[in-house]
């Protein structure tokens, strides 16, 4: 059975699924699809061209992620940014899925999902940078990196194949302001 076991994990490919900011400014949402599991990371909104009267925002489209509601885990938030979390309102019209993301980012989250009347209807798990778990077949860790906001973090994706890292937004402050320097290592 344990051979069986392993066969079944070795047989399966790791998707990444971009479905948004690729080539673009906005719109950050990545699905990461292991077997039965799915993780999302980031949910943000893009902002119209100037071609796009009467748009006031552009989200990911996210079909995809409804047709698989039932194999999604959660979603992770990088950070603040209405870039990363613009969309997350949006998202959630459609799926119950829980959130996991730092506490500026959470509290960030909550006033966009208490203006859509979903706050109490959602699950947000504030994690610290450092923070390991397990949803399904993925292991996510939080790893602190500098940007413009505070609170901000990669994850590693840990998967039965191999690890991930998605970054989000960073950038290498030696000095910075405030907090620590990114964790490199």
């Amino acid at each position: 059975l344990s051979n069986r076991s392993n066969y079944y994990f070795m047989a399966q490919k790791l998707k990444i699924i971009p479905l948004g900011g690729l080539n673009e400014i906005g719109k950050n949402l990545t699905a990461y699809e292991y077997g039965r599991d799915i993780i999302v990371v980031d949910c943000g909104m893009g902002f119209p061209d100037d071609d796009m009267y009467g748009v006031d925002v552009v989200i990911p489209d996210v079909s995809y992620l409804v047709k698989n509601k039932s194999r999604i885990r959660g979603v992770f938030l990088t950070h603040g940014h209405e870039d990363h979390i613009g969309g997350v309102s949006y998202l959630l019209r459609d799926l119950d899925i829980p959130i996991y993301t730092t506490p500026l980012t959470a509290a960030l989250v909550e006033l966009k999902l208490e203006e859509h009347d979903q706050l109490y209807n959602t699950q947000i798990f504030t994690k610290k940078d450092g923070s390991v778990f397990r949803l399904g077949c993925f292991t996510v860790e939080f790893i602190h990196v500098n940007h413009s906001i505070p609170d901000s973090v990669a994850l590693a994706i840990t998967t039965p194949i191999g690890t991930v890292i998605h970054t989000g937004d960073f950038k290498i402050d030696v000095t910075p302001i405030a907090g620590s320097m990114i964790d490199i290592a």
